[in-house]
């Protein structure tokens, strides 16, 4: 459940432990309360002067304390609650979202707008909901294709992969996908634990409170679902061009490497919630459209 606090006044002393509201809060225009980011926080680039304080899921709290915050933005996935709550405990007002449909990531928008007191952004979120409806309108007009999308590799480098690491549909990713007319083959896939029972060579144990989203795939089982595309995001695990080529070659017998339909993308646009939907609505379709060819 998201988290918004009560707020007596607009925010002016704001951390982000999330690189797409770092870059949400810049593009609000408020660039100069911003005292605080991960070292992943990256976009814009003029943060230079804005301190980091460690990874999202490894912030020093000690530091993050000492720049006196009225608010923190965080995120139920890329942060760990423990983190969160002793934030919390030490009486910062903690923001806690995860939007897993670009809808949510929507109402986010509309929501942080309103508690960091920028109502006049909210002409920049009507325009990027304006441009989701009308991609909707437009991909219903067209022919869809399935698509695979792997998130992780192992091992890493241009070796044959032993295992991908994709998403299911209760993910942000694949809701982005479904907005650019790529209905993803792992949508009802989950993952099992033990790696074992993820890979077919183990009974599955009850996975309990652990993340089930993030289904590890072997070979085969990618080969039997056969995608028509194949998108290589640059994160969370950046697919480079030797990394495609490995993919390629492993993967000959795919109908989307013999129609020459593997393409390498921007994470960015698949992952990041926040204004970065803006970007994705704008570039994602152009580039699927000057990249993939209609095989149907």
């Amino acid at each position: 459940m998201d988290v918004w606090p009560e707020l007596a006044a607009p925010p002016r002393r704001i951390v982000s432990l999330v690189p797409s509201l770092t870059e949400t809060v810049c593009d609000f225009g408020l660039r100069a309360r911003l005292v605080g980011r991960t070292d992943f926080c990256i976009q814009p680039n003029d943060l230079a002067g804005v301190p980091e304080l460690g990874g999202p899921k490894n912030p020093d709290l000690h530091r993050l304390l000492a720049l006196t915050p009225d608010l923190v933005l965080a995120n139920h996935e890329e942060n760990r609650p423990e983190d969160l709550e002793a934030l919390q405990s030490a009486g910062v007002p903690v923001a806690i979202s995860c939007p897993l449909t670009v809808t949510e990531a929507l109402s986010m928008l509309w929501r942080l707008a309103a508690l960091l007191g920028v109502p006049e952004r909210a002409q920049m979120v009507d325009q990027i909901e304006r441009a989701y409806t009308w991609q909707l309108r437009a991909v219903e007009a067209g022919p869809r294709r399935t698509v695979f999308c792997p998130v992780w590799r192992e091992p890493h480098g241009p070796l044959p992969a032993e295992w991908l690491m994709t998403i299911d549909s209760r993910t942000y990713v694949h809701d982005m996908l479904r907005v650019m007319g790529l209905d993803n083959v792992f949508a009802d896939r989950p993952r099992r634990y033990p790696l074992a029972a993820d890979l077919g060579q183990a009974e599955p144990q009850d996975p309990g409170t652990r993340d089930t989203r993030y289904p590890r795939v072997t070979p085969a089982e990618l080969v039997a679902h056969d995608p028509q595309v194949v998108l290589l995001p640059s994160e969370p695990y950046a697919f480079a061009q030797e990394d495609q080529a490995a993919f390629e070659d492993q993967f000959a017998a795919l109908s989307a490497v013999r129609d020459r339909q593997v393409l390498r993308v921007d994470g960015t646009l698949l992952t990041w919630a926040g204004t970065r939907v803006g970007r994705a609505l704008r570039q994602l379709p152009a580039l699927l459209a000057e990249n993939l060819q209609s095989k149907l």
